[in-house]
């Protein structure tokens, strides 16, 4: 390989852009995991599921919707619109952690969110990620995936007990402490600590 297609595709892996594509393929997988099992299996799927959400969209919301915003033409209703999104999201799992994860109730509203999950990761990488591509500055795009790993790097392996409330209440409960330290890792990345 040329060190010009190097230097090529190892910018593009550390894009922001593709970084929350790859978080995006995790979620999905999980969605699936979690109505391919049951019983312990099934909570694990789901506990899993919820962590990565909560820091993937309070990454998106510290970090990447602002960019979106000032970046992209007609960005402000392309993040309100996905915001609003988030949040029907958020509630779901809210009320769905409340339910035992083998009752056909769970299954049922879980299925809902799956739904709705995949038609929002499709929304955002088609009306926002590709334009952030398109419009965006690549080494900003470049500091933004920074803040993200900072961000996954220091949030916790499992929600903590406790609540809090993040940007749009983000998931209030258990994930809060997940939403929180992603959000002050973001914050350090900015200011160069």
């Amino acid at each position: 390989m040329a060190p010009s297609e190097t230097t090529g595709q190892q910018a593009e892996s550390n894009d922001v852009v593709v970084l929350l594509q790859k978080q995006h393929e995790e979620i999905r997988t999980l969605l699936d995991e979690v109505l391919a099992h049951t019983g312990e299996q099934r909570k694990h799927s789901f506990r899993l599921l919820v962590h990565l959400m909560a820091v993937h969209e309070t990454a998106e919301e510290e970090i990447v919707h602002p960019y979106a915003r000032k970046a992209v033409d007609g960005g402000g209703a392309v993040v309100a619109d996905r915001l609003k999104e988030e949040e029907a999201a958020q509630r779901a799992l809210k009320r769905l952690e409340k339910l035992d994860p083998d009752d056909p109730a769970f299954v049922e509203e879980f299925t809902d969110l799956r739904e709705a999950v995949l038609a929002h990761a499709g929304a955002e990488e088609r009306q926002e990620f590709a334009r952030l591509r398109e419009e965006g500055d690549p080494a900003r795009l470049q500091l933004l995936a920074k803040a993200v790993r900072a961000a996954e790097a220091v949030a916790p392996t499992r929600p903590h007990p406790g609540t809090g409330t993040g940007a749009g209440n983000l998931l209030l409960g258990p994930p809060a402490a997940v939403a929180d330290r992603t959000r002050d890792a973001v914050r350090r990345v900015f200011r160069g600590e």
